[in-house]
C-alpha cells in the first residue's frame, strides 16, 4: 500500500514550504517518524517525519522547489519492505536463469572432452554474461548520474538478494546500491570511479554457482594432464614471457582463475589462442580496486568519496588518522565530524594552559568559502527581507547607557552552582537583563507597543513576550519566551535554555517563533561592546546587550567619597520606532533598566 507524505500546516500564516534538502534517496528504507527531509518557511526551518514504515518508492518535489501545504512530497511503500524496483527483476530472475542454465549444462561436459573449450568459457563473460542485470536506479528526480566508488564483491563472488553490491555517489548523496537477485557477480560493467548514468547496466548476477562452475571446469582438464597439476603452483614464470601484462595479477586473489586458463593455453596448439585467453576474463581487469586507494591515498589507503574529501577540507580534518566505521573500513561523513568535533575539543583542552604561560594571537585560518559562490539559503533571504522591511517601514533611532553590573556577576558567582543543581539549568546573566527588561516594560508600555499603519491606531501590549535573538547555524532566530512578565528569574532561565536547545537541534516550531512584542540581543555574547541592533517588524523596540569587561570606574563610596575602582560594566543599546517612541521615552525606559540591574535585588529568586 502506498502511503503520500504531505507538507503539514507548519503554523497559521504558513502557507508554503521549500524543500531543502531530503534525508533519504528513492528505494531507501525508512521508519516510522523517522527524519524524512527537512522544509523551510519563512517562520522556520524543520524536518518532516516519514508517516509510516517502508520503501521511499517516489520523491514528487525536489530540493530547492516550494510547494503549498497539503501537497504531496514523497511517496512511501509500506507493504514487506522489498524496494519496488527490484520486486520485478527477482520475479524476472527465474525465467532469465532458466533460459541461461542449458547454456552451462552444455558447456561443463565440453571441457572434459576437448581442451580448447575451456577458453570459451570466460569468453561469455567479455562478451556480455547472461542473467540478470544491476541498473543505476533514481536516486532523486534532480539526479541524473552516479560514479562508482567502490565494488563491495568481485567477479565470480557470490551475493545474496539485497546485499550492498556496490557504492555510489551523486552530487546529491552517497549511497549503496544493493543486489536484485541472490546468484553469482559474472560480469562489472562500470569500475570504480567511472560515471554512469540512471538506468545503465552496471553489472550482471547470474544463476548462484554459475561462476565457480565455469571456474571448475578447467580443473578437469589439469587431471587429463598428468603433469599439468603438479606445476600449476609454478607456471607463473611460465607464461610471464609470453604475456608480461598478467605479471601483476598473481598479487590479486582474481589471478587464481586466470592461472588455469593460461596453463591449458599451452595445452591447445594454436598459440593465438593463447593471447586472446587472458584479455577476455572480467576478472583481470575489475582489480581496479587497488586503484581506488591511490585517488585517496591521503586516507591511509581507504577510498574516500568527494563529498567526503570536500567535507575534510572545510573542516581541516586529515583523513589519514580518520578510523572508518564504514563498510571494509571506508570513511564515512559521520567519521568526519566526529573527527572534527573531538579535534576541537582537543584543541580548547590545552588552551587554558597555553594562555597561562603567555598570550598568543589566535590562530586565523582562511575560511572555505573564500572566492566562492554559494546559493542564498531561503533563512538569509527572510532575515533580509525582514530587515529591509523594518529599516523602510519604521523611523529607527538608538540610545546608549553604561551600566555596572559588579553585583550582578557577583550574586550569580556566588549563586550558579547550587542554581544549577536545583533549577537544571546554568545561570547566565541574560536572565538577569531580561527579568530587568520586562519589569521596566510594565512601567513604559510605549516601548512595548505595536502601530497599526492600515487602521492607524497604536496598540499596547498587556503581556511581555521576548524574543531572544539566538546565533544559530543557519542563520539569526528569534524563539519567544511567551508571558516573560510572569516569570522570574528561574523560569526565564529555563525557558531560555529550552529554546535556544531547540533552535540548535533544529527543533523549533513556528507557535515559538511567533508573537513577540519586544526583542533582546545578546550582542556581547561575541565580544562587541554595542550594536546598534534593528528594530523586529511589528514592534517599536528591541534591547541590545554588549560584552560585559572590567575597567576602573569613578563610583560614589559611602565612606571613602568619589574613589576609583574596577567595575564589571556594559553598554544596554534600545534601538525604537522614534513614529511612536521619542528619545525622551528611550532614555526613560533605559534609566529604569539600569536602575533595576545596579540595584540587584534579585537575591530571593536565585536562592540567597
Amino acid at each position: 500500500m502506498a502511503v503520500s507524505v504531505t507538507l503539514p500546516a507548519l503554523g497559521e500564516s504558513v502557507s508554503e514550504g521549500t524543500v531543502t534538502r531530503w534525508l533519504k534517496a528513492e528505494g531507501e528504507r525508512v521508519e516510522v517518524d523517522e527524519p524524512l527531509l527537512e522544509v523551510s518557511t519563512d517562520k522556520v526551518d524543520t524536518e518532516i517525519p516519514a508517516p509510516a514504515s517502508g520503501i521511499l518508492a517516489s520523491i514528487k518535489v525536489a530540493e530547492d522547489e516550494t510547494v503549498e501545504v497539503g501537497a504531496e512530497l514523497a511517496i512511501i511503500d509500506d507493504g514487506s519492505g522489498a524496494p519496488s524496483e527490484p520486486a520485478p527483476a527477482a520475479a524476472e530472475a527465474p525465467a532469465a536463469q532458466v533460459e541461461s542454465s542449458p547454456a552451462p549444462v552444455a558447456e561443463v561436459p565440453a571441457p572434459a572432452a576437448p581442451a580448447e573449450e575451456a577458453p570459451a568459457a570466460p569468453a561469455a563473460p567479455a562478451g556480455g554474461a547472461e542473467g540478470t542485470p544491476v541498473v543505476l536506479p533514481a536516486l532523486g528526480e534532480s539526479v541524473t548520474e552516479g560514479t562508482v566508488t567502490r565494488w563491495l564483491k568481485e567477479v565470480g563472488d557470490s551475493v545474496d538478494v539485497d546485499e550492498p553490491l556496490l557504492e555510489v555517489s551523486t552530487d546529491k548523496v552517497d549511497t549503496e546500491i544493493p543486489a536484485p537477485v541472490a546468484g553469482t557477480l559474472l560480469e562489472i560493467v562500470v569500475g570504480e570511479d567511472e560515471t554512469a548514468e540512471v538506468g545503465a547496466k552496471l553489472a550482471v548476477i547470474g544463476v548462484a554457482g554459475a561462476a565457480p562452475a565455469a571456474a571448475a571446469a578447467p580443473a578437469p582438464a589439469a587431471p587429463a594432464e598428468a603433469p599439468a597439476p603438479a606445476p600449476v603452483a609454478q607456471p607463473e614464470p611460465t607464461p610471464a614471457p609470453a604475456a608480461p601484462a598478467p605479471a601483476p595479477a598473481p598479487a590479486a586473489p582474481a589471478a587464481a582463475p586466470a592461472a588455469p586458463v593460461q596453463a591449458a593455453a599451452p595445452a591447445a596448439a594454436p598459440a593465438p589462442a593463447a593471447p586472446a585467453a587472458p584479455v577476455t576474463p572480467a576478472a583481470p581487469v575489475t582489480p581496479a580496486a587497488p586503484a581506488a586507494p591511490v585517488s585517496g591515498a591521503e586516507a591511509d589507503g581507504a577510498y574516500v568519496t568527494p563529498l567526503v574529501r570536500k567535507l575534510a577540507a572545510e573542516n581541516g580534518v586529515n583523513l589519514a588518522t580518520v578510523q572508518g566505521t564504514g563498510v571494509g573500513g571506508r570513511i564515512r561523513k559521520q567519521d568526519v565530524v566526529a573527527a572534527a568535533e573531538a579535534a576541537k575539543q582537543a584543541a580548547a583542552a590545552p588552551a587554558p594552559a597555553a594562555a597561562a604561560a603567555a598570550p598568543k594571537a589566535p590562530a586565523v585560518e582562511a575560511s572555505p568559502l573564500r572566492g566562492q559562490t554559494v546559493k542564498m539559503t531561503r533563512m538569509r533571504k527572510v532575515i533580509g527581507e525582514n530587515m529591509m522591511k523594518a529599516l523602510h517601514g519604521q523611523a529607527q533611532l538608538t540610545s546608549v547607557v553604561e551600566v555596572d553590573i559588579t553585583k550582578i556577576m557577583r550574586m550569580r558567582n556566588k549563586a550558579k552552582d547550587a542554581f544549577a543543581a536545583r533549577e537544571g539549568v546554568k545561570l547566565s546573566p541574560m536572565p538577569f537583563f531580561v527579568k530587568a527588561a520586562v519589569q521596566a516594560l510594565k512601567a513604559h508600555p510605549v516601548v512595548n507597543a505595536r502601530i497599526n499603519d492600515d487602521e492607524g491606531t497604536i496598540t499596547y501590549h498587556d503581556v511581555e513576550n521576548i524574543g531572544i535573538a539566538v546565533d544559530a547555524e543557519k542563520g539569526l532566530m528569534t524563539p519567544v519566551i511567551k508571558g516573560a512578565g510572569d516569570l522570574n528569574i528561574a523560569g526565564i532561565a529555563r525557558k531560555t535554555a529550552e529554546l535556544a536547545g531547540k533552535v540548535r537541534t533544529n527543533k523549533i516550531s513556528p507557535d515559538d517563533m511567533s508573537g513577540a512584542t519586544f526583542t533582546i540581543s545578546n550582542t556581547g555574547s561575541r565580544g562587541a561592546l554595542f550594536d546598534t541592533v534593528i528594530v523586529p517588524p511589528n514592534q517599536v523596540g528591541i534591547l541590545g546587550i554588549g560584552a560585559t569587561v572590567k575597567r576602573p570606574v569613578v563610583i560614589n563610596h559611602p565612606e571613602l567619597g568619589e574613589t576609583i575602582a574596577i567595575r564589571d560594566m556594559t553598554y544596554l543599546a534600545l534601538s525604537y520606532d522614534h513614529r511612536l517612541v521619542d528619545g525622551a521615552d528611550a532614555a526613560r525606559y533605559l534609566t529604569t533598566v539600569k536602575q533595576l540591574l545596579e540595584a540587584a535585588e534579585f537575591e530571593a529568586e536565585i536562592g540567597l
